[in-house]
């Protein structure tokens, strides 16, 4: 395969390209997170945070970047689940089982995400996630949760499609 060249250096994103394809990277990160929890209430937990890019709030499964700290950078997958789950959502599981990984956007970036399903849940704090993020955690009855969605996208909230693939991971 050819050698990538680099078109551009951010802060946070590298854009490259090999041959003729751009795409990007993360500068500052070696992939992502995503976690499907489901509450003794049976509850999913969901967060709705705002994406800039989108130009609107945007309801997703908490996820997070794995590597992302500095001192870090060689975090396990597990842990940075377990720490975004705490961070975004106020729960910490008990036990947490690798469920997949793959491309989120094969075309766009090399990034990989791993999906993670939490167990054994304990309530430990409100969520928000850290001083720089705005997120609202939703802890959202499984046996509504289709029309909850529908309700929020007539709202004006973008659903992040991972949230069906996660719905996926709860029937298997």
């Amino acid at each position: 395969m050819p050698a990538d060249c680099i078109l551009h250096d951010g802060d946070f994103l590298r854009l490259k390209r090999i041959d003729t394809w751009e795409y990007v990277e993360r500068a500052n990160a070696r992939g992502a997170v995503i976690i499907v929890a489901v509450t003794d209430a049976d509850e999913l937990l969901l967060v709705e945070q705002p994406r800039l890019p989108m130009g609107a709030n945007v309801l997703e499964l908490p996820a997070g970047l794995v590597g992302d700290i500095a001192g870090e950078e060689d975090e396990e997958l597990a842990i940075a689940a377990a720490r975004e789950l705490e961070e975004e959502t106020g729960y910490r599981a008990g036990r947490l089982e690798f469920l997949t990984a793959g491309p989120p956007s094969a075309g766009l970036a090399n990034e990989t995400i791993s999906f993670f399903r939490a167990h054994d849940l304990t309530r430990i704090g409100a969520g928000g996630g850290d001083d720089s993020e705005d997120i609202i955690p939703h802890a959202v009855p499984l046996a509504g949760i289709e029309s909850w969605l529908q309700q929020r996208r007539e709202e004006g909230l973008l659903v992040d499609p991972k949230i069906f693939a996660g719905l996926y991971f709860l029937t298997r």
